[in-house]
Formats: structure tokens, C-alpha cells, sequence
């Protein structure tokens, strides 16, 4: 077993230990850790797939940024442990079947696309960090910074379903 085999194997195992995490906590603060535990995973798997710079996009905006964000609402909120609650009817048989049906949709998706990314990796054709770059702060700075707007609004909005809730 080589080490770039071993360190898929423990980031991807991190990965999914802490997105069960994420869904079984009960305190949405520890679900909010959680989640930086699994973007942190993402990062490193990008890192082995040599993404350098969408590992670093993954660790800077989503584990420091957006979950900032996300701990800052959830404490703005004072969002306390959740209750338990009976099972909606989606939850049982048709929602597995439904995860079935997905997990056979990305198989399928998967076995067919596997001989075009060995291609694309094998002429070169993907970008580099400096060609995604300046695409992304040259060519889609528009929608980079209307995103920012969106999420600025949602915290706006958080604040005043706060308020409201206080009065």
C-alpha cells in the first residue's frame, strides 16, 4: 500500500466520520465543528489530486470564512440542542429508496465519465492556478461578489428574525 493510498484512505475516512457527525449531533455548534472537520478532509484529498488551489479556496472560504459566518448566526440565534421529534413519513422506506436510487445514479455517472478525466489529465488540459484565478477574479467577479451580497443579506436577515423573536 502506498502512502498517498494511506492518506486517501484516513482523509476519506475523517471526511465521513465527520459528516455523520454533523447529522447526529445535537448542539448546532458541534455540528458547525463537525463540518470544518469535513472541509478540512475535502482539502487534503484535494491536495492529493493535485488541487492546490481549490484546497486552499476549500480551507480560506468555507472552513474560515462561511463557518464563521455559519457559528456567528448560530450563536445570534442562541440556537440551543434540538428536540427529538417523531420520524416524518419520508424518512423510512422511501427515503432509503431514494438513497438508493442516488448511489446508483453516481455509480453509473462515475463508470461512464472515468476514461474522459484519464484523458483530460493525460493532454494536459486542466487549468492552473493562476488560469482558474484569473478567470474567477477577471471573468466571474460579478457573480463572485453577488454571492457575497447573498450571504450578507442571510445574516442581516438572521439579525432581524432575531429580534423580532426577542420583543
Amino acid at each position: 500500500m502506498t502512502p498517498q493510498l494511506l492518506i486517501f484512505f484516513v482523509l476519506a475516512a475523517l471526511a465521513v466520520l465527520g459528516a455523520v457527525s454533523l447529522i447526529v449531533q445535537k448542539h448546532p455548534i458541534h455540528s458547525a465543528l463537525s463540518l470544518i472537520v469535513v472541509m478540512v478532509a475535502l482539502a487534503g484529498l484535494y491536495l492529493l489530486m493535485g488541487a492546490e488551489f481549490v484546497a486552499a479556496v476549500q480551507i480560506i472560504v468555507y472552513g474560515g470564512a462561511i463557518m464563521v459566518l455559519f457559528v456567528f448566526v448560530i450563536m445570534l440565534l442562541n440556537a440551543g440542542i434540538e428536540e427529538h421529534t417523531s420520524l416524518s413519513k419520508f424518512a423510512g422506506p422511501p427515503g432509503l429508496l431514494l438513497v438508493v436510487a442516488l448511489a446508483g445514479f453516481l455509480a453509473a455517472t462515475i463508470a461512464r465519465s472515468t476514461g474522459t478525466v484519464q484523458a483530460a489529465a493525460q493532454t494536459g488540459t486542466m487549468s492552473s492556478t493562476k488560469g482558474i484565478s484569473n478567470m474567477l477574479f477577471r471573468d466571474f467577479v460579478y457573480p463572485f461578489e453577488l454571492t457575497s451580497f447573498l450571504i450578507l443579506v442571510a445574516i442581516m436577515g438572521a439579525t432581524v428574525l432575531a429580534q423580532r423573536e426577542k420583543s
